[in-house]
């Protein structure tokens, strides 16, 4: 079976280069034509020597495992595609323009095991991981669709991208070569919903900006709407993230889905400003998005408002994320790419 370049990162792709008995600069030649030049076909690879093309058409492939079957534009200019996968399942992808920022929310898994009843996806339930070549190929397809306009990626489509480290790690390190896509560190953020157990390999391995989906000021509101709570409760879950390395001038952000009689009182606002009092991060308020099989409610305009001031007030850099997209079912917990929804939502099997 030949082996898919695209699912190399650039390492793994100078020791395949190696084992082919060619030296391992070629490598960055190979990802100069895949990733920055579009180039499809080794035959097209005018830099290498006609025996070593012949030698990687024997051996490897370049390979695209997604095919774009819909494509869904909101009111606001979000952009939502559905893409089918090799083997008929189906993921999403959210393109969100704001000003000169186009930020591409790619998924890391068909489907999610984490189980937050407050997300589509969750509802799905996991059925399996994506390789290197699927979450890259997400930003390959739709930055030549956009005339090479994204400038921010966000590793918050379906799926929980630590629960897939591997590959999350390895599509980040094909993103932010100089020699391939070239995007900044800064300019990647990878969300989680606290696979605490994750978050220190992450950090050790690659340097990006983190996000932690909170959501709750306390263990029990968290365990209900969270189950990965119940294996890395919050003091656990803080406790790694203050030793998660920052990047310079950046914060660690949390992000926090405000729903309304659940998770949005005056006391969970005081209870949450302590909590995060000190750490060094910023606070995204995110108003539930509400859509069917699921029966939370957003909060009232005011109340969220009300919220974002008792925040303020203990000194944290807080803001109301505005939702985008949330009309083709594109906003924060609403991917779930056709599947059906009316089973029960899984708990965590980690």
């Amino acid at each position: 079976m030949k082996a898919n370049i695209k699912d190399f990162d650039p390492a793994e792709l100078e020791g395949f280069i190696s084992e082919l008995g060619e030296k391992p600069f070629r490598a960055k030649q190979i990802g100069t034509w895949i990733f920055a030049k579009s180039v499809c076909k080794f035959s097209e690879m005018t830099d290498l020597s006609l025996s070593f093309r012949e030698k990687l058409e024997q051996s490897a492939e370049i390979k695209s495992t997604l095919t774009l079957t819909c494509e869904k534009e909101s009111i606001d200019g979000t952009k939502k595609y559905l893409f089918e996968l090799f083997d008929g399942n189906k993921i999403e992808s959210v393109l969100i323009p704001e000003g000169r920022r186009n930020t591409l929310c790619i998924s890391s898994q068909v489907g999610c095991a984490m189980g937050c009843t407050f997300c589509l996806t969750a509802r799905v339930g996991k059925i399996r991981n994506l390789s290197c070549s699927e979450i890259v190929d997400q930003y390959l397809t739709i930055n030549k669709l956009n005339g090479g306009s994204i400038t921010n990626i966000v590793y918050m489509g379906m799926g929980e991208p630590l629960d897939n480290l591997e590959n999350t790690i390895r599509s980040i390190r094909v993103f932010t070569n100089s020699n391939y896509i070239g995007l900044s560190p800064k300019r990647i953020t990878v969300s989680t919903s606290g696979l605490v157990n994750k978050i220190k390999e992450l950090g050790e391995k690659i340097n990006i900006n983190l996000s932690v989906s909170l959501n709750a000021p306390s263990d029990a509101i968290r365990s209900e709407i969270m189950p990965i709570n119940k294996r890395f409760p919050i003091s656990t879950l803080l406790e790694e993230c203050k030793r998660f390395p920052i990047l310079k001038r950046k914060y660690l952000t949390f992000e926090y889905v405000i729903i309304k009689d659940l998770n949005d009182s005056i006391r969970d606002a005081n209870e949450l400003a302590k909590l995060l009092k000190g750490i060094k991060c910023k606070i995204n308020l995110i108003p539930f998005n509400e859509a069917d099989p699921i029966s939370y409610k957003t909060p009232p305009v005011q109340r969220v408002l009300d919220f974002q001031k008792i925040l303020s007030s203990y000194g944290l850099n807080v803001k109301i994320r505005k939702s985008r997209g949330a009309d083709i079912l594109g906003a924060c917990g609403q991917l779930a790419a056709s599947y059906p929804l009316d089973k029960k939502i899984k708990e965590v099997v980690h």
